[in-house]
């Protein structure tokens, strides 16, 4: 495709859409056509003296939040960072998060940004695909990251950011860059074995995304909203931060950790319109008890995205907050559309009707044909919110993005007579728990290793807290002594390395494992048995 990026360290990011159709999206006025950094700095010229960022240090206008973008950019660019360079980074949920991404974006760079459960395994992976040659954190993880650098040649420059901001520096300049050129990395499990990595440009972010963003936190009156994000803004979620920034002129609101009764507490102290949660996040909060005092009187509606979201959970937040809940349905990979719900009778599956200005949705069969309004099959998606690429990995391009451009989803679903959009059955092999996306075949091929085990199989089994539990199926080398799920854990956590969000937390011991037509083990009939022996150990528990 044309239209390549390549990186200092070499990395090629190809826009898998191409510049024709990028071009028409900008001139119909769906994606600005200009670098991030040049649109926050309008923004700021119109609302200098508002609040732009909130967390636990207090408030930060964006007059402010410029000073200290620029203080980094120049800090950052006298360090080598640039054109060309992609700059990963372990900060907190603070103004350094939205300061930094802002900062790289300005020099003309790409931002990788990586979360908190960011062990050593997932940032080699990270590092590793992306080649970043800078990181950007803080002391806590210093060590962490140094303890890379040895397996990273590529990586130059490690930078320690404190709690204070960098002073500015006479003689910096921004960077002028091509709106189509990569900005920020998305970073999704999918079902892959590691982490996937997704490139967006600056036009699909401020494009794209930021018109699902507008939409989705639009407000009565419309003036700038106030959004208590509980998401880290390191995650794909999370990136709606700088976008809101950007694009609506909010006021973020951070927490570094999500704890239902500060939640509740920040939305009567600092009233924001709206709230983005998970799922999980939703139940929990639905589940506290109103403290004395609370005023929830602020918001407009809730926003929930990053899992698919459940009857009850619908019901549950409508109750608890009396507001809208606005639905998102996406994936990293450019896939959105959004509705809103005021009734727990709603339709779950039912997830709105697709923006062109965002993504455009269309439905294959297996063949790779689209089929007529009201037939099942793949869903696939491609609007101005699509991303560039796969980072380092061309072969993910090959395999999930096709005819121009278009992202198979994995996902089955119908595009009804009226245009709007079904999901009828998640098809990726993944377990989404609290919104965290875990690709089932790294876990599978770590447990390949076990010297008590003859195979084993991952497969996601419903949680009313989590949305998904990990559970594995397994088949022991000596059935007649048993096998514990702690031994499994302590395995990989131990001898592998695996993060320990990453860990299953169910065990179903087995004979054989059953077999589909392929002679592959039967999946569906794994989830299935899984889910029912989960269901009779929780009713066992209850009982006893």
């Amino acid at each position: 495709m044309d239209g390549t990026w390549v990186s200092v360290a070499g990395v090629e990011f190809p826009d898998q859409v191409g510049r024709g159709l990028r071009e028409e999206w900008v001139a119909r006025g769906w994606c600005p056509g200009r670098g991030l950094y040049e649109l926050f700095v309008e923004r700021v010229g119109v609302d200098g003296g508002r609040v732009a960022v909130v967390d636990d240090g207090g408030e930060v206008t964006f007059g402010e939040l410029a000073r200290r973008v620029r203080g980094l950019a120049a800090g950052l660019a006298a360090r080598g960072v640039g054109p060309g360079s992609v700059v990963a980074t372990k900060v907190p949920a603070d103004w350094r998060a939205v300061a930094v991404d802002l900062a790289v974006a300005a020099l003309g760079a790409v931002v990788l940004p990586c979360v908190p459960g960011h062990g050593r395994r997932d940032l080699l992976a990270l590092l590793g695909t992306s080649r970043a040659d800078a990181v950007v954190t803080v002391p806590e993880w210093k060590a962490l990251v140094d303890g890379l650098r040895p397996e990273l040649p590529w990586l130059h420059e490690v930078v320690v950011l404190g709690p204070e901001p960098w002073p500015e520096r006479a003689g910096w300049e921004p960077v002028a860059v091509d709106a189509e050129a990569p900005a920020r990395i998305l970073v999704s499990s999918g079902s892959e074995s590691a982490p996937k990595l997704i490139a967006y440009s600056h036009n699909a972010l401020a494009g794209g995304r930021g018109r699902y963003v507008e939409r989705a936190f639009g407000t009565a009156d419309g003036t700038p909203p106030r959004v208590l994000l509980l998401v880290h803004p390191a995650t794909a979620y999370g990136s709606l931060a700088v976008v809101s920034l950007l694009r609506c002129g909010a006021t973020v609101v951070l927490q570094e950790r999500f704890d239902p009764a500060d939640a509740l507490a920040a939305v009567g102290r600092w009233r924001p319109t709206h709230l983005a949660a998970v799922p999980t996040m939703l139940r929990r909060l639905a589940d506290r008890l109103p403290s004395p005092g609370e005023d929830l009187s602020s918001l407009q509606a809730v926003v929930s995205s990053s899992a698919m979201l459940s009857s009850a959970v619908l019901g549950a937040t409508l109750q608890r907050f009396g507001r809208p809940v606005v639905n998102v349905y996406g994936a990293s990979d450019g896939v959105n559309c959004h509705t809103r719900w005021t009734s727990s009778d709603a339709d779950v599956l039912r997830v709105g009707r697709p923006d062109p200005a965002v993504a455009e949705f269309r439905v294959c069969g297996p063949d790779g044909r689209p089929v007529p309004a009201g037939v099942a099959g793949e869903l696939q998606a491609r609007g101005p919110m699509s991303p560039l690429c796969h980072v380092g990995e061309p072969e993910l391009d090959a395999r999930l993005r096709v005819d121009g451009g278009w992202v198979r989803s994995g996902d089955r679903g119908v595009l009804e007579a009226d245009g709007s959009l079904r999901v009828v059955a998640r098809i990726k092999q993944t377990v989404n728990r609290g919104g965290v996306s875990i690709g089932l075949s790294e876990v599978e091929r770590l447990l390949e290793g076990h010297p008590g085990l003859v195979e084993a199989v991952c497969v996601p089994v419903p949680d009313p807290d989590l949305g998904e539990r990990m559970c594995v199926c397994a088949v022991p080398r000596e059935p007649a002594g048993g096998l514990a799920l702690v031994e499994l854990t302590d395995y990989l956590g131990q001898l592998c390395g695996l993060e320990k969000y990453k860990w299953p937390e169910r065990l179903v011991l087995l004979d054989r494992l059953p077999l589909g037509a392929s002679g592959k083990p039967d999946r569906l009939a794994l989830t299935e048995l899984a889910t029912s022996s989960t269901r009779e150990q929780e009713a066992a528990v209850v009982v006893s």
